[in-house]
């Protein structure tokens, strides 16, 4: 079975729905509104696989599920694959009883199938029978997605049943690279840890931690065992080490403080069952980040199965709802992390942006603000602030609250090169050149050659026709370092658009267009090209499909008189016209912007969500809220 709900019908579902296919406009129109219950078993399948496309788990698992009950569908195929999506919709919607029954029914027509066992076997594990648990994972283990997951995971079987020894040995059996080395390390100390076996635990983890001293999961186990072991001023210098890197990391601040407070440290798991969800978590991350967001969710789900408040599992399953453009879900995640966490902040901060996303900005606004009353030296709350005020294009206020967090920076170092940089964006909106410029300016002081950086200056230069030489360098220092970014080569062919080379700039938008197809800007620049070029039918061609990608108001009436007017210099490319006003008079510079660093360094449990580089004519991406560290960090 496909895990992915959209797997292909059979031929009898297709053609039933072929037949049925009125129903989807209506569904679509109200999905979004108060939940639509179709009157026909073929409304109801035709409505799941439409919310399974749109990630709308909770109406997929419904729909299916009253397809299935109607008893219309006999054919075993039909059946079967409609049993299998009504179990993987449950699943992914988090209704876990109901996943575990229908577990049971897709073993009892597909008896090998992979993720009904595995959610057995999870099952089993969260009822502590670890025999079971080790058997219906057996179907799993050579399965791909599954293999880097359910091996580890029946390691913690032995561990639960008190037989530390065999599961690490077990852990040691596992074949792997040297990447999982590292991860297999990580398990077994937390293991070793966890049975009060803390010399060989510290041996495990300092091994793990000198592979990839970036993983907060593992710094943070490394230095749990190395104070239950007698060793605090060690792990008090593993814990400073990774925070003179990564300033403000919350569960690195947490555990410090709670170590010089002379609190008692707890190993980094304190179960097999958060062992076991601390392995799907990591997985779930990495897949998500590799666009596998079916696994990934199922994942997230059988983990907070097993550990309900698991507050990497919320805020890693709640970013990954928004990134599916699923806001709703993400603020209910985002809510649901515990008070106690040292994630709490943090998942107060996201939910703010989340806010934001649901068209409730006042609101995110104000959930900020609250924050930063409480801490007015909270600098995540004050950029994430900031980055809102940019999305709504309220530059003013971006504008302060920059300030505000330059403010609270006071000397600055590498890592605050964003917070100038996003102040340098708000300050050109504003035309504010001169400032925009310093402060554009100081983040390259901070962190020279940073490709964002280097466009948006460069850009701007060679828009008011100055420096043009170091501008255009500066681009292409930028593309050389991101050679696939569709906004980055747009400046480029943009910029020579602007000083007259209208061939290359041809050449450069065209390639600029197959990275971003869909771009209305990068389009509408390239239809300007094509009729500097001389290449007016094209020109019209690009401009048509650049009005089709739904353009923003100004952009669109700038499209519909070109379309119906042309431009009027059609004069041959000239160097000369280096300072020429852009086609568009409302335009400013589009380069693409980059997401300040947040604020856990990269880790193999990662739930740091991918960045995209926004559209250039917008408003530039906000900061991302602080991440979560990886599992393993509880306590």
């Amino acid at each position: 079975m496909a895990l992915s709900s959209r797997a292909p019908l059979s031929v009898a579902l297709v053609a039933f729905l072929v037949s049925t296919a009125a129903v989807a406009p209506a569904f679509a129109a109200k999905s979004a509104e108060a939940p639509f219950r179709p009157t026909t078993a073929s409304g109801s399948l035709l409505a799941g696989r439409l919310a399974a496309n749109l990630r709308d788990d909770d109406n997929a698992a419904a729909f299916y599920a009253q397809a299935l009950r109607s008893g219309l569908f006999k054919d075993d195929q039909a059946r079967q694959e409609l049993t299998n999506r009504t179990f993987i919709a449950l699943l992914t919607s988090g209704e876990m009883d109901k996943a575990v029954m229908f577990a049971n029914r897709v073993i009892a027509i597909d008896k090998k199938n992979p993720i009904a066992h595995l959610v057995l076997g999870i099952r089993a594990l969260k009822a502590r029978n670890y025999n079971a648990a080790r058997t219906e994972l057996a179907f799993t283990l050579d399965k791909p997605i599954l293999q880097l997951a359910t091996p580890l995971i029946s390691t913690w079987t032995y561990a639960g049943a008190g037989q530390t020894k065999k599961g690490v040995s077990a852990t040691d059996d596992i074949s792997s690279n040297d990447g999982f080395s590292t991860f297999k390390n990580f398990s077994a100390g937390m293991m070793l840890d966890l049975a009060g076996q803390h010399e060989e635990a510290i041996a495990r983890l300092k091994d793990a931690h000198e592979r990839d001293s970036n993983a907060v999961s593992v710094m943070d186990a490394y230095a749990r065992a190395l104070v239950r072991g007698g060793k605090k001023d060690e792990a008090l210098s593993v814990l400073n080490d990774y925070a003179a890197k990564v300033p403000r990391q919350p569960i690195v601040a947490s555990l410090i403080s709670d170590i010089q407070a002379g609190k008692r440290i707890g190993p980094a798991v304190n179960s097999a069952q958060q062992g076991s969800a601390d392995i799907l978590i990591s997985v779930a991350a990495g897949i998500a980040k590799q666009g596998g967001a079916d696994y990934a969710v199922v994942f997230y789900r059988l983990a907070l199965y097993l550990d309900g408040n698991n507050p990497n599992a919320l805020i890693g399953l709640a970013e990954l709802y928004s990134d599916l453009k699923q806001p709703e879900i993400a603020q209910q995640l985002f809510q649901a992390v515990p008070p106690s966490s040292p994630l709490k902040r943090n998942a107060e901060i996201e939910l703010a942006s989340t806010l934001d996303e649901l068209d409730k900005t006042d609101e995110g606004v104000a959930h900020l603000k609250k924050i930063i009353a409480t801490n007015p030296k909270d600098l995540d709350a004050i950029i994430s602030l900031g980055g809102i005020y940019q999305t709504r294009k309220r530059w003013d206020e971006a504008v302060t609250a920059f300030s505000q967090a330059i403010d609270v920076i006071g000397t600055p170092s590498r890592n605050d090169w964003s917070t100038f940089y996003y102040r340098g964006i708000a300050y050109e909106r504003t035309k504010q050149w001169p400032k925009a410029e310093a402060d554009f300016k100081k983040a390259l002081e901070l962190y020279p050659d940073q490709p964002s950086v280097l466009n948006y200056l460069g850009y701007s230069w060679i828009d008011q026709g100055v420096h043009l030489q170091e501008g255009m360098d500066m681009i292409k220092k930028a593309v050389d370092q991101r050679p696939d970014d569709g906004y980055i080569v747009d400046s480029l062919g943009w910029a020579n658009y602007k000083i007259g080379q209208y061939d290359e700039a041809v050449e450069q938008l065209e390639r600029a267009v197959s990275l971003k197809p869909s771009d209305p800007t990068i389009n509408d620049h390239l239809g300007d090209a094509y009729w500097k070029a001389g290449r007016k039918l094209e020109a019209t061609f690009q401009w048509r499909h650049a009005l089709d990608s739904k353009p923003e108001a100004d952009e669109k009436a700038e499209l519909e008189l070109k379309m119906k007017q042309g431009m009027k210099d059609t004069a041959s490319a000239d160097a000369s016209k280096a300072a020429e006003a852009p086609p568009k008079p409302t335009e400013q510079p589009k380069p693409a912007v980059e997401t300040p660093t947040p604020v856990n360094a990269p880790k193999p449990a990662d739930t740091t969500k991918p960045v995209d580089s926004p559209k250039p004519a917008d408003a530039p991406k906000p900061p991302d809220a602080p991440k979560p560290a990886a599992p393993g960090s509880g306590g």
